[in-house]
């Protein structure tokens, strides 16, 4: 039997639940602010602190390990003081940690910090689709389409901007004033928490309906396949993110070239986060849109590999169009669960292991080319992570609930 989600009569968006809408956007707009705010800079904090190279690598390599390992322990700090107080942790950890980090001189108190805004943030990345799930389990395509773009837009925004603030005000400056974002996003958890305690929170009927037995998301094929759709997507994006404008600059472009396909890149990951979850939510099975992201993959790395700068534009927005296995992974996780219990142990399953992976990409692939002196062996490896993500949504997208699969403990 085809499985579905329990409907609730849709309502006005924002209808009774605008101060948590504001706290999801802003929250989503916090995410990514501490990675793309430092890697325009990382040379020059390099030059001024005094750290190496490979230091360097091991600040590119922080972010995905936080978000691994906080994906994987977040259900349970969730199940111990709840999604909002785990949100408002989130935001304040983001924010501190973005602040302190700007005024540090040493090496490794400046990674200490960086550590401790991107644990904040991969607590958030986990927590924010069981609240949507929680509040607005009516609209959640509309809702995923809201924090999803806000992710993308915390992504884009801080890597133009760094160097030009950096360059008027000193990079300090520049990395350290995204804090106020993220205290700022505190806020309005800060006023939800303290409404909860004078009246019960407005939410959807079908948000505070009785929650199933908890099970373990391990055993489901559900969490399975989201984890390996999720973490090979963002295993090739790490991969391209940092490798476009080596295999470009290889083929014979410029160093600008290169990094504005990087930004083309990212832009049509945004493009992606306005339609995909808008389709994951009206098709019951979606997979057909994962066969034609996989087929935008082959495309991209054909035309990167075979004749990168007879039309590079052309190969880049192509490629670009690959990752929109991203959002539907994440709006699937509130698609395919039935409540915020299994949204939260879905999501965190799903970035805890799918980071784990997808941190080794830019290495692999780094190593590959080294070894065979070309890139054909990493591409190789791409295409390999692209059957991946076939197998993995192929589970992922059938219609079918977590907590149907997951054979609850006890």
């Amino acid at each position: 039997m085809t499985a579905q989600l329990s409907r609730t009569e849709p309502r006005s968006l924002v209808h009774g639940r605008l101060l948590v809408f504001a706290a999801i956007a802003m929250s989503a707009l916090v995410l990514r602010l501490a990675v793309t705010s430092f890697s325009p800079l990382a040379e020059q904090i390099r030059a001024e602190i005094g750290f190496s190279a490979s230091v360097v690598g091991v600040f590119g390599m922080v972010p995905t390990l936080m978000f691994a390992i906080f994906g994987l322990i977040t259900p349970a700090i969730a199940k111990r003081i709840g999604l909002e107080r785990t949100a408002l942790l989130a935001m304040l950890m983001a924010g501190t940690g973005m602040l302190l980090r700007a005024m540090m001189n040493q090496t490794w108190s400046l990674l200490a910090l960086s550590a401790l805004a991107l644990a904040g943030m991969g607590i958030g990345n986990v927590v924010i689709p069981p609240l949507v799930k929680r509040y607005f389990s009516d609209r959640l395509a509309t809702m995923s389409s809201v924090y999803i773009v806000a992710v993308q837009i915390g992504t884009i925004v801080p890597a133009f901007v760094a160097v030009p603030v950096a360059e008027a005000f000193g990079w300090r400056f520049s990395i350290g004033w995204w804090a106020a974002f993220g205290f700022a996003a505190a806020v309005p958890w800060l006023i939800t928490l303290a409404r909860s305690r004078r009246a019960a929170l407005d939410t959807p009927v079908d948000a505070v309906a009785v929650a199933p037995a908890r099970g373990q998301a391990w055993r489901s094929p559900v969490a399975w396949g989201m984890a390996g759709m999720f973490g090979m997507t963002s295993l090739i994006t790490y991969s391209m993110f940092t490798w476009i404008p080596s295999i470009l600059g290889d083929a014979g472009a410029s160093d600008a070239f290169g990094g504005t396909m990087v930004g083309v890149f990212s832009v049509m990951g945004l493009i992606a986060a306005f339609g995909a979850p808008t389709l994951c939510a009206r098709m019951s099975n979606p997979f057909p849109v994962v066969v034609a992201c996989a087929v935008c993959y082959l495309i991209g790395f054909a035309g990167l590999y075979f004749a990168p700068m007879s039309a590079p534009i052309v190969w880049v927005v192509i490629l670009g169009l690959g990752p929109s296995t991203f959002p539907m992974a994440l709006t699937l996780i509130n698609l395919r669960t039935r409540s915020h219990i299994g949204s939260a142990a879905l999501s965190g399953f799903t970035q805890g292991v799918g980071y784990t992976v997808a941190c080794l990409g830019p290495l692999l692939f780094g190593v590959l080319h080294d070894a065979t002196d070309g890139y054909a062996a990493p591409f190789g490896l791409l295409l390999i992570a692209v059957v991946v993500v076939l197998i993995g949504a192929y589970q992922a997208c059938k219609p079918r609930m977590l907590e149907d699969s997951w054979h609850a403990a006890g």
